[in-house]
């Protein structure tokens, strides 16, 4: 599969912990919505919680641009609760508030082609939009921590383009020039550089 980019996003059923509460999901029930899906190698690590702590920090900032984040690995949703209820100061992820997927087996991982050979998932991340749609997708290896900052951009850049019609150029921020997807729109783009 590799490339989801333009793809429909694959439809999963699963167990999310959200704080104390397990619920049944389904990736379909967010569309109209914005979906952030992130993939982590496992609960109880080194990397993770630090991850999963810097998306709960800007959960705010998604909530206001309509996007429901979802964490997923390859732990059983009782694992997901323990670490849930595992202080921060343990290495725990206490405090998250955004749903924590049971991809017990990889099933998931799978469909989104970021299962390692080992059985854990890589550090990939979609952006699916309100038709359910990958926008967006990027994949670290294991020891390779990500950028929250970077996922709140690529939201900005895609919810510019759906409301404006125009195309955003490296390194564009919110508020930042954008330019019409035309060779006269880039002329005048980088006359300005």
């Amino acid at each position: 599969m590799g490339v989801l980019v333009g793809k429909k996003a694959p439809n999963f059923k699963a167990t999310a912990v959200f704080g104390s509460d397990f619920k049944d999901i389904e990736l379909s029930q967010y569309e109209g919505k914005y979906v952030v899906l992130f993939f982590y190698p496992l609960d109880f690590t080194f990397v993770c919680p630090t991850e999963l702590h810097a998306f709960q920090e800007k959960l705010s900032a998604f909530k206001e641009r309509n996007v429901e984040v979802l964490a997923c690995s390859v732990d059983s949703k009782f694992s997901h609760h323990a670490w849930l209820n595992t202080p921060k100061n343990k290495g725990g992820i206490e405090g998250v508030k955004y749903g924590l997927v049971a991809d017990l087996g990889g099933k998931i991982a799978t469909q989104y082609d970021v299962l390692s050979s080992g059985g854990i998932a890589y550090r990939g991340l979609f952006l699916i939009d309100k038709e359910g749609v990958v926008r967006h997708q990027v994949i670290n290896d294991l020891p390779l921590g990500r950028n929250v900052d970077e996922a709140i951009r690529m939201v900005d850049a895609l919810q510019h383009n759906e409301k404006h019609g125009e195309v955003c150029p490296a390194n564009w921020t919110k508020g930042g020039e954008a330019m019409k997807a035309t060779h006269e729109g880039v002329s005048k783009y980088l006359s300005k550089k």
